[in-house]
């Protein structure tokens, strides 16, 4: 009887694989694991193969004092995910498309934190495929546009991101990059829209609201 032969694994799968980060990671306040998720790898397995995208800008969503916070109207069906444990994903759709977020804190304290662009790095024909655009600028410069070319969806909310299919791998060579630390994107006035609670890195291409230092930005280096 012949033997089975084992399956071959892409050996940059099998790298991030073994740099998950572990939930001890997000249980930490929102503002810290949005700073920190700069440079980390997202990661979507499905049946068409597997994407990931280094992480370039991020927003943290606080449980007090933010209005902007889907936690601050209270606990609904749609956002009680955010109580959940932290390294939790926090999936919902807006205008027809997902965001994915990775619930922070603590247990029942409703923090989150939105990844809102990555840098294409595996994967990327299928994202090409999915999103229907050639330049990489294109695939994953937006929080709707990055689940569309990775493949995240409603089902993958409350998925744990420290375990496949999606999940976020460390990559500590990309933690030196200039970081700007700016107002959030989107959200009406006095709904939080002066917080400084966005993270970008100042130097990629696939960040498409920049701000400056006279525009409520500060820019900073992030070790």
């Amino acid at each position: 009887m012949p033997k089975k032969q084992r399956q071959t694994q892409n050996p940059e799968i099998e790298h991030l694989r073994r740099r998950v980060l572990p939930v001890s990671f997000y249980a930490r306040p929102a503002e810290l694991v949005a700073t920190s998720l700069l440079g980390q790898i997202l990661v979507k397995a499905t049946t068409a193969g597997v994407c990931a995208g280094r992480i370039v800008e991020t927003e943290a969503y606080l449980a007090c004092g933010d209005e902007g916070c889907h936690a601050a109207r209270g606990k609904t069906p749609r956002n009680s995910v955010m109580w959940e444990a932290p390294g939790t994903a926090y999936v919902y759709v807006i205008h027809t498309h997902c965001c994915i977020n990775a619930v922070t804190g603590a247990l029942n304290f409703p923090e989150a934190v939105l990844i809102r662009a990555l840098e294409p790095l595996l994967g990327i024909e299928l994202m090409q495929q999915r999103r229907n655009r050639q330049r990489l600028e294109d695939l994953t410069s937006g929080p709707g546009k990055l689940t569309q070319a990775l493949g995240i969806g409603r089902d993958d909310n409350r998925s744990r991101l420290d375990w496949p299919p999606v999940y976020i791998a460390a990559d500590v060579a990309h933690q030196g990059r200039p970081v700007t630390v700016a107002t959030r994107i989107g959200l009406a006035e006095g709904r939080g829209d002066d917080l400084m609670l966005r993270y970008y890195h100042s130097d990629s291409k696939c960040v498409l609201v920049k701000t400056t230092n006279d525009e409520k930005g500060e820019t900073q280096s992030c070790n």
